[in-house]
């Protein structure tokens, strides 16, 4: 099941870092880990996802690896996200065989049923706030998520510019979790910004 704090990790270079704000991020309550990374050093890539999959198996937490299906099989992650730009839904559903696929939908719920009928496990929204992660990500409103709990019943993820304080309207709008990037990982504590976040869901 997809729901809670749904940590994604920042671009880095420093491999031991990143996996030491990953084990914070988790033991402060994230329930979803996924690898993302702009990169094309591939060789680093595949060091950094397979120093992030122990930490996420050791504690049952998904990991999921984000626009890269090959790179997704090659470490035997536990499934791959796509966006529109990257592999046909209907294609990474083949790829992605037992595993989790997880689909952007951005602002639209027409890409999210399709999603749903094409195999998707769930579906991200967003950008729901400004990012600084995604700066020109289009804009999607809360009553995206109150719709999309009448028309799909695969769990659902909001995405964009997301904090600990602004997070518990999604959770309130139908967020099934909160996918987070910089408030999380530029957090001088990693693993307190995660409780905060994962207090969200209790309330």
């Amino acid at each position: 099941m997809i729901a809670g704090l749904y940590a994604v990790t920042p671009s880095a270079t420093d491999t031991p870092l990143l996996a030491s704000r990953v084990d914070k991020a988790i033991s402060g309550g994230a329930k979803i880990v996924q690898y993302r990374s702009k990169s094309e050093n591939r060789e680093m890539k595949l060091e950094q996802a397979l120093a992030l999959k122990p930490l996420c198996r050791r504690h049952s937490v998904p990991f999921i690896v984000n626009d890269d299906i090959e790179l997704a099989l090659e470490i035997d992650a536990d499934g791959a996200h796509v966006g529109m730009n990257d592999c046909p839904v209907i294609e990474a559903r083949k790829k992605l065989k037992g595993r989790i696929l997880g689909v952007s939908c951005y602002d639209s719920l027409e890409l999210a049923i399709d999603a749903q009928r094409l195999g998707a496990d769930y579906v991200a929204f967003g950008s729901f706030f400004p990012s600084s992660t995604k700066p020109d990500a289009k804009k999607a409103p809360l009553s995206l998520l109150q719709m999309s709990k009448l028309s799909i019943k695969i769990p659902v993820v909001a995405i964009g510019g997301i904090t600990s304080n602004n997070g518990a309207c999604l959770i309130e709008a139908g967020a099934d979790a909160l996918a987070v990037v910089s408030s999380l990982f530029d957090a001088p504590d990693v693993g307190a910004a995660a409780l905060q976040f994962s207090i969200l869901f209790k309330k």
